[in-house]
């Protein structure tokens, strides 16, 4: 990470000047906090992503609608009911919480952003959400961050938040994020929501290009389980507070790229604390491929083995079965030299191709997977392209988490 970012000491969204936000319980959940806004104390420039799948969350068609105007200044989040697979319904109450929150804000509806999580195809109370909605308005706080994430939490067991500072042509800007996630993790996002919000100025354009950006390195860069949510938001707020603006010219420009990297640096914290609570996870690895013939061949690869069950397992029962990681990157459809290939744990190499398993690499492999974190190096032979993805094992407590039907 860049050495001129600072991190805030237990920051969150709401460390950006200009923003608050607040959690509170309006009845969805049997216990806890389980609706939040995000306020932006003045309009801004804002962009969004959303999910790849076919099968959208009434959200999702209602705020990709919004966010072509480039303008945004609150979000409200229910969890525990994704609004999912509701016929009329879903778009009815997606509007109807866009409503509730700008007239207990006294805001233009064009610019608030309504989002659900949770379970698919149960009717959303909205009655229950709408009082709930006046409530988190009155609640919002410069300090309600941490309200926010535990709100929004599904089958997550902790929040999770964070923020960063850094100077710019002089001027201190602010970059806070919280988002939500667990299962559902796969490249192409995940059953997840995202917020991120910076007081510096920056057009909409620039912001949008730099959200795609930074989720192909962060957010699209991890994968739980290799399933794809129908829910998945990643919204960038820049309410322009600390008066600096921005803008996205040449390469070379050291102001932007100042900006991109603290960007870049509170997304990819965001997404590696998705994975690392993964349902159910003991291990967080990092898969890197290298040598690669093209980048869509790197991927490939990567994604195969990060999805790999078989692979995923061996994980948990801290088995370095190297021969499950080179089976998968064989069928991935990466172009690979079989006589080049090597298979590496951390700085263990366990396998070569042109002479086979490493002798006597057993005991060091074991040692690196008994680690909670390691990486997992795959060398294709076929040229120079790369790509990292960051995952997790399978274990007994997945199963049990996703066996449960919970309304």
């Amino acid at each position: 990470m860049n050495a001129d970012i600072q991190t805030i000491q237990d920051g969150d969204i709401a460390s950006v000047p200009g923003v608050s936000a607040s959690g509170v319980s309006c009845g969805l959940k049997t216990s806890g906090l389980d609706l939040g806004i995000i306020h932006s104390r003045v309009p801004a420039n804002a962009a969004a992503v959303f999910t790849q799948n076919q099968i959208k969350g009434a959200h999702v068609p209602h705020c990709a609608t919004k966010i072509a105007a480039g303008r945004a200044q609150t979000i409200v989040v229910n969890s525990r009911n994704a609004n999912a697979c509701n016929g009329p319904l879903g778009p009815e109450h997606a509007e109807a919480m866009a409503k509730a929150a700008a007239d207990a804000l006294t805001v233009d509806s064009s610019l608030v952003y309504p989002c659900s999580t949770g379970t698919i195809g149960i009717v959303l109370p909205i009655e229950k959400v709408c009082v709930g909605i006046v409530a988190a308005s009155a609640a919002l706080r410069s300090g309600g961050g941490t309200d926010f994430a535990n709100a929004i939490m599904t089958t997550d067991t902790r929040p999770k938040s964070c923020a960063v500072t850094t100077q710019i042509d002089g001027k201190a800007i602010t970059v806070g994020g919280v988002a939500k996630g667990a299962g559902m993790i796969e490249p192409n996002m995940a059953t997840m929501l995202a917020y991120v919000a910076t007081d510096a100025d920056v057009a909409s354009q620039d912001l949008e290009i730099l959200l795609h950006d930074v989720v192909a390195e962060s957010f699209n860069a991890i994968s739980v389980d290799g399933d794809q949510s129908c829910n998945d938001t990643v919204m960038l707020l820049a309410n322009g507070e600390s008066g600096l603006a921005l803008a996205r010219d040449a390469q070379s420009d050291s102001s932007w790229a100042a900006f991109a990297s603290a960007v870049k640096q509170v997304c990819v914290t965001l997404a590696k604390m998705i994975v690392l609570d993964g349902e159910g996870a003991t291990k967080l690895a990092k898969i890197h491929v290298v040598d690669a013939a093209s980048a869509v061949d790197a991927r490939l690869a990567a994604r195969a083995v990060a999805n790999s069950l078989l692979v995923k397992t061996s994980w948990f029962g801290e088995d370095p079965n190297w021969g499950r990681v080179i089976d998968v990157v064989g069928y991935s459809g990466a172009e690979l030299d079989a006589s080049e290939i090597e298979i590496w744990y951390d700085d263990v190499c366990a396998y070569r191709g042109a002479s086979g398993p490493v002798p006597d690499s057993v005991t060091a492999l074991e040692a690196v997977i008994r680690q909670p974190e390691f990486t997992v190096k795959i060398r294709l032979g076929t040229g120079d392209a790369e790509c990292s993805l960051l995952t997790c094992d399978i274990s007994e407590e997945y199963v049990r988490i996703n066996s449960e039907y919970t309304t």
